[in-house]
């Protein structure tokens, strides 16, 4: 599978020279969003490419073209490079293709609200002309290197189009593993008052095929208080390593913070608080990247094949339920889905699986069988019927990486061998009762029925 990262390098040489460059573009942007809405009947059914060529007849002058039908274009946007020229159609024909799908569905909406007798009161979505995008400058006609950290770049300076020198900060390609991944080109974007060159890094990268009993995973368990703990388990159910990570300085900020907030709003309103937001929003984002690279870290340490999460939906408060404000309140702030989706995107780069399991009972239900736990609310801590007690995030992770190896292992199995097995293991016939115990029985079982096959 094709993977991307994207480096930004920031330009120190130059600062707002750019901004006449990335304001025209824009505004060509803008007249070829309303030519290609004008002429979108002629582009049904014909590729980017033929696109791209037909949209440039309409709007460009040539020998060979001497009356386009939008001869406006030429004459506001003199010596327009070419390359910008078809960046800008093909972003404009994005942008117009999403319009007017939208618009259908709108249709589409309120004629089924008109059949069922329903008042329809959506708004239809409206073409927006005016955008704020970044110029993409292609290798050797827009953008030139010069040097590790020097390049040329083509720009709109002093009512021309030249070619202007820059300077950027470098990168470690070695240290961003991307120092043999091939380099695009490079996009110009503007963060603040400064200007970077956002370059992206594409390699073909095939993620692991390992039989599923040679497979070692790495558990996640994502939690409020740890933000996860997890497990290193192969397919005989052995634990081999386990990590706990969390952030609890970063989170008594962020709980700070959001109380401050709470405060000031009581007294204020509904205040807009941008200061407050951003902060909030840094942490939130040091926490999720933190917590991705130490999964992600732990699981190369130990050459995990796959790392296995919960299908966490969203959560709601039980009834009834003690500290339930306070819950919601956590709940609110939990980055859950965002911390999957980095970590995904980090192993599919070292070739490393991810899978996603039932997330009924993993907490409820203890790691060695004996049914469920009675927790402790103050601590993380879980008692079991055997009056054993244990992290019950821990033993969570172990029923998560047990249920993976237990699906995996009984996939292949034709519905006669999946039903020996479940009068040898009966726990088998509920998914959302299997444990680390039930693979352990399993693993027995599957290894007597290998024996008396042999």
């Amino acid at each position: 599978m094709k993977q991307a990262k994207t480096l930004r390098y920031k330009i120190t040489n130059h600062s707002r020279l750019f901004d006449t460059t990335v304001e025209i573009y824009n505004q060509a942007l803008r007249f070829l969003i309303d030519v290609i809405d004008r002429e979108f009947p002629n582009f049904d059914g014909i590729s980017t490419k033929s696109m791209v060529t037909l949209v440039e007849k309409f709007i460009h002058r040539t020998s060979q073209n001497p009356q386009p039908k939008y001869p406006e274009f030429n004459h506001a946007f003199y010596k327009f490079p070419s390359y910008f020229r078809r960046s800008a159609i093909a972003m404009a024909f994005g942008k117009v293709k999403s319009y007017r799908s939208l618009l259908q569905n709108w249709h589409q909406e309120k004629e089924l609200a008109h059949q069922e007798g329903k008042t329809f009161k959506k708004n239809p979505p409206s073409l927006t002309l005016d955008h704020h995008e970044f110029p993409v400058f292609y290798k050797g006609n827009m953008f030139e290197r010069t040097g590790d950290c020097t390049a040329r770049i083509k720009v709109f300076y002093q009512n021309d189009w030249v070619w202007m020198d820059i300077q950027f900060k470098g990168q470690d390609l070695y240290k961003r593993d991307v120092w043999d991944w091939k380099e695009c080109n490079p996009k110009l974007v503007r963060v603040g008052k400064k200007y970077f060159l956002s370059i992206s890094y594409e390699k073909e990268i095939k993620l692991n095929k390992t039989k599923t009993k040679d497979r070692i995973v790495c558990s996640v368990d994502l939690g409020l208080t740890n933000s996860a703990v997890c497990s290193i388990i192969d397919a005989n159910g052995t634990v081999l390593a386990r990590k706990f990570i969390d952030q609890a300085k970063e989170k008594d900020r962020l709980y700070r913070l959001t109380n401050k907030l709470k405060k000031a709003q009581r007294k204020s309103g509904r205040i807009g608080a941008p200061n407050f937001w951003r902060r909030i929003r840094g942490l939130q984002t040091h926490i999720v990247r933190d917590t991705s690279h130490n999964i992600v870290e732990f699981a190369k340490q130990h050459d995990a094949d796959v790392i296995v999460f919960e299908y966490l939906q969203k959560m709601k408060v039980p009834k009834g339920f003690y500290g339930a404000r306070r819950l919601r309140f956590k709940l609110h702030y939990w980055r859950k889905t965002a911390i999957q989706n980095k970590v995904t995107e980090m192993a599919h780069y070292n070739g490393i699986r991810i899978s996603r399991i039932n997330a009924r009972n993993t907490s409820a239900l203890a790691f060695d069988g004996s049914g469920f736990v009675s927790r402790n609310q103050k601590k993380d801590l879980a008692t079991f019927t055997t009056g054993k007690v244990y992290h019950a995030d821990l033993s969570a992770s172990y029923n998560i990486g047990a249920r993976y190896f237990i699906r995996e292992l009984t996939k292949p199995f034709s519905e006669m061998e999946r039903l020996s097995l479940q009068a040898k293991v009966p726990e088998l016939a509920k998914r959302t009762w299997q444990t680390l115990a039930l693979l352990i029985s399993l693993h027995s079982a599957y290894e007597t029925k290998a024996l008396s096959h042999s």
